[in-house]
């Protein structure tokens, strides 16, 4: 005997008890034959009879499939993506009813409900837009509420990196929150996170945003500079993972503001699980209280011999390695300050000898004060 013999008075038992339609009578055996269509075989089960009452477990909801892949293409229609999941919020009651019917004839290792209308919704819109479905990583995701008709969407966040050259002062690194959503997003800031676009943060995030659209682009810096200083050289390398983008491709890798260039834009697989080790080159500009005496100035070369130990606000201490050292005599109480040195070295800190030692003031045994510093190159 088949086993599709085996299943028929299965299926006949059933049908007398509970009208079923196609999709709903064929989930019940299509696994046991080994079978990708459980309408086809929900049709030959039924052997020609009709369905004059709404099936018991589904009410009908596959009829109206087609309503919701509509729904699909229609929120979906401004992102670009190649794979999608579905998955499905479904009334209680449909899930009981089909409970109660596999527990009442002993039916095990059958697809639920939920299972096979996300199926026959993935298959419908793969076929019909040809993207391709991954239930393990989309790109982007879809999530139908069968009770009320609606549809959520996610499109999974993709990481750039990049680096930034900043040649006028006074721009800050880092853009203030939005005050709403203290950098959440919200309505407010269009789900952004942030109102304003005047730092480097911001400048990037609107490139961004342009181009690929999304919701807020969160920011990993390789170290950061203080509001008057430059970032020469290569830049300062960057990376920005965005959220609920609309775009997954970017072809722009450069761009040229007046005070800010934007080099190496790519899409990168994810931001560093932990902090870069990089080495800056740095020139300072520092007053002193005193004449400057070149004799002291010479000591400064005795960086390089040993760490600079730095303690921070909770009293961590960390060491940082200085690998040269230039300076020139500007005029009688000035002088620049040329070093390579550890990424992470509080420069205003280390000039003035707070929690850093050894410090400048104290190797050169004169009150300094740093007036300016840029980063001439930064060095991953």
């Amino acid at each position: 005997m088949s086993e599709y013999t085996k299943i028929i008075p299965i299926a006949n038992q059933i049908l007398k008890k509970h009208d079923l339609c196609d999709n709903c009578l064929g989930r019940l055996f299509s696994k046991k034959l080994h079978l990708s269509s459980n309408k086809l075989l929900g049709k030959k089960l039924h052997k020609k009879r009709n369905l004059t009452k709404k099936c018991y477990i589904c009410k009908n909801l596959f009829e109206n499939l087609n309503h919701f892949l509509k729904i699909m293409i229609d929120v979906s229609s401004d992102y670009s993506f190649q794979t999608f999941s579905v998955g499905a919020i479904i009334k209680p009651s449909i899930v009981d009813r089909d409970d109660c019917i596999r527990s009442q004839f002993k039916l095990r290792g059958i697809d639920s409900i939920k299972t096979d209308i996300t199926k026959e919704l993935a298959k419908a819109f793969s076929k019909k837009t040809k993207h391709t479905v991954d239930n393990r990583n989309p790109e982007f995701t879809f999530t139908l509420n069968f009770k009320d008709e609606s549809c959520q969407i996610h499109s999974k966040s993709i990481t750039l990196s990049g680096r930034y050259i900043k040649s006028m002062r006074g721009m800050s690194q880092k853009q203030k929150s939005c005050e709403n959503c203290s950098g959440k997003g919200c309505r407010f800031c269009n789900f952004h996170g942030i109102t304003e676009f005047d730092s480097v943060e911001g400048m990037i995030s609107q490139l961004i945003f342009e181009k690929m659209g999304g919701a807020v682009a969160k920011f990993t810096w390789i170290g950061g500079e203080d509001k008057p200083s430059l970032v020469l050289g290569n830049g300062r390398p960057f990376f920005v993972k965005l959220q609920n983008p609309h775009k997954r491709k970017l072809r722009l890798t450069s761009k040229n503001f007046n005070s800010l260039k934007i080099n190496n834009l790519k899409i990168v697989s994810d931001s560093p699980k932990k902090p870069l080790k990089f080495t800056s080159s740095i020139k300072m500009r520092i007053s002193t209280e005193s004449v400057i005496e070149i004799k002291n100035l010479k000591k400064l070369k005795d960086l390089t011999n040993s760490p600079v130990v730095v303690y921070d606000v909770s009293g961590k201490r960390s060491e940082k390695i200085i690998s040269s050292v230039k300076y020139k005599k500007t005029t009688q109480n000035e002088f620049s300050l040329f070093l390579k040195a550890d990424g992470g070295l509080p420069i205003k800190r280390f000039v003035n000898g707070d929690n850093v030692s050894p410090g400048v003031s104290s190797i050169i045994d004169n009150s300094c004060k740093c007036l300016e510093f840029d980063f001439l190159d930064i060095y991953v």
